[in-house]
């Protein structure tokens, strides 16, 4: 699981690597085979998968609801099944999978298909069934993940979305060219913005052997960065076995708030946006109520680090790449309090790399 984290930065690069082209427009037509009439005529858009893959997935429903100005609807694979969707074929059905082999999402593929949705799958595995179900694949390029908990797969399924909100906005022209080629330019920050949140390893230890006798963690983010609360949380009770909850940060007051008190940490994503203001407040609520609290900040933030226990610094990047940045201190943070504890990282009880059953 170390070494998995430690190579996302080329990992990113890879997953980058012949799809931006030389003005900044995101290239994808020929690796997706979907026809760009048919992708300019959808009218909504609906995301599936399981754990990690839909975390990333949601994600992705921000970045796309943001530059494509359509409806995006996201559903756990293992809800999608029994629900009564409506699905048409100017509806778009992605499907997250790392392995293109889990159970649910393969179900779910089908459904889409018999409603006559085109669907287009982001898989990192090629050849698996979920790239042979699909109308169109967009490769990941994580190369194999050995550790059970996702890592640098997470990383590439969330560059993938950007790849392709980008690539959408562009041929719906949805949203300025101009701020579509800013975002693929940033793109090129991230492999030494990750860089440098992996450099920090020692100090998010240091910040692990405070909370491994933590009872319960909340996490708490908003907008793009809810989704990085899941994943953190996720990571935790994974391999560490602690319990932990993701939540969006404004539902704290309506019931996670009374969990609060001295045994409670709160894991807090606070980097610059247009939700870095209402974070400010509700790490000022939790921390009122004398929890621990574990910042994820930008370089300086000064109001963040008052309200702060533990301050990891992340580099500033632009808001809707700023999940790709972000989990990582919470991915290393998950990995030191498990391995402090002697837990087996990489083989976490009850868990499979690939879920082939229900």
């Amino acid at each position: 699981m170390l070494k998995e984290m430690f190579v996302q930065p080329s990992v990113v690069k890879e997953t980058l690597a012949g799809r931006i082209d030389e003005v900044g427009d995101s290239q994808l037509a020929a690796e997706l085979k979907i026809d760009e009439a048919l992708l300019r005529a959808m009218t909504k858009i609906s995301i599936t998968g399981c754990g990690t893959a839909f975390h990333a997935g949601m994600v992705g429903m921000y970045l796309l609801r943001a530059l494509c100005k359509l409806p995006v609807e996201m559903e756990l694979a293992s809800e999608f099944r029994y629900g009564d969707r409506a699905l048409d074929p100017r509806t778009l059905t992605i499907a997250m999978s790392q392995s293109g082999e889990t159970a649910d999402t393969i179900e779910a593929v089908k459904i889409a298909k018999a409603a006559g949705a085109p669907v287009l799958g982001i898989c990192n595995v090629l050849g698996s069934h979920l790239t042979r179900l699909a109308d169109g694949v967009l490769y990941t390029r994580g190369g194999p993940e050995i550790g059970v908990a996702a890592t640098k797969t997470y990383v590439s399924q969330t560059i993938a979305m950007v790849l392709l909100s980008l690539y959408l906005a562009r041929i719906r022209r949805s949203e300025p060219i101009e701020h579509l080629r800013e975002i693929a330019e940033n793109t090129k920050t991230l492999p030494a913005a990750i860089d440098l949140c992996l450099n920090a390893s020692d100090d998010v230890r240091r910040a692990a052997r405070t909370l491994r006798s933590a009872r319960s963690v909340l996490f708490i983010g908003r907008y793009v960065n809810f989704p990085t609360a899941l994943e953190g949380a996720l990571k935790l009770k994974e391999i560490s076995y602690i319990h932990a909850e993701g939540f969006a940060a404004g539902e704290m007051k309506h019931g996670p708030i009374a969990l609060l008190d001295a045994k409670v940490p709160v894991v807090a994503i606070v980097t610059d946006g247009r939700v870095r203001e209402k974070m400010l407040s509700n790490l000022a609520e939790a921390k009122a109520r004398e929890a621990i609290t574990v910042v994820i900040a930008n370089h300086g933030d000064h109001e963040a680090e008052a309200l702060a226990d533990h301050i990891f610094w992340v580099p500033k990047v632009d808001e809707l790449l700023s999940p790709i940045v972000n989990i990582v201190p919470l991915q290393l943070l998950a990995y030191h309090i498990a391995d402090i504890d002697g837990k087996d990282v990489d083989q976490p009880r009850n868990l499979a790399k690939t879920v082939t059953v229900e």
